[in-house]
């Protein structure tokens, strides 16, 4: 019952069940839920990389901001899942439809991070 629930939960979040790669699992959503190929894939990993280094885990102590989208705060990520401080999914999926709602794409968000110092999406 807890794999069929978590395979539910991947499909429904746009990736394939048993996907454990956050970075393939950010691919296919961006691809079957947004559209996005591999040109904005690179956006988002440029981002995240300097952000997070894709790390779930990844705490801010002057900032709050946490996850590999760095959210901030990282209770931000609760309106995607209550597991955000865990899931790598539920922490790309929340982050992939604030860039969608914010900046349009992962390459206009990258655009409006490289022109702010410190750098911030």
């Amino acid at each position: 019952a807890r794999k069929a629930a978590a395979d539910q939960l991947a499909q429904a979040q746009g990736y394939a069940p048993g996907t454990t790669d956050p970075r393939e699992m950010a691919r296919q959503m961006m691809a079957n839920k947004y559209g996005w190929g591999d040109a904005q894939f690179q956006c988002y990993d440029n981002i995240i990389m300097r952000e997070s280094r894709w790390n779930p885990r990844a705490d801010n102590p002057t900032s709050s901001a946490y996850g590999i989208p760095q959210a901030l705060p990282g209770s931000r990520m609760a309106s995607e899942g209550a597991d955000w401080r865990t899931n790598p999914a539920t922490q790309i999926a929340w982050g992939l439809g604030y860039i969608k709602g914010r900046y349009g794409s992962p390459c206009a968000a990258l655009a409006f991070w490289q022109g702010n110092s410190p750098h911030w999406y």
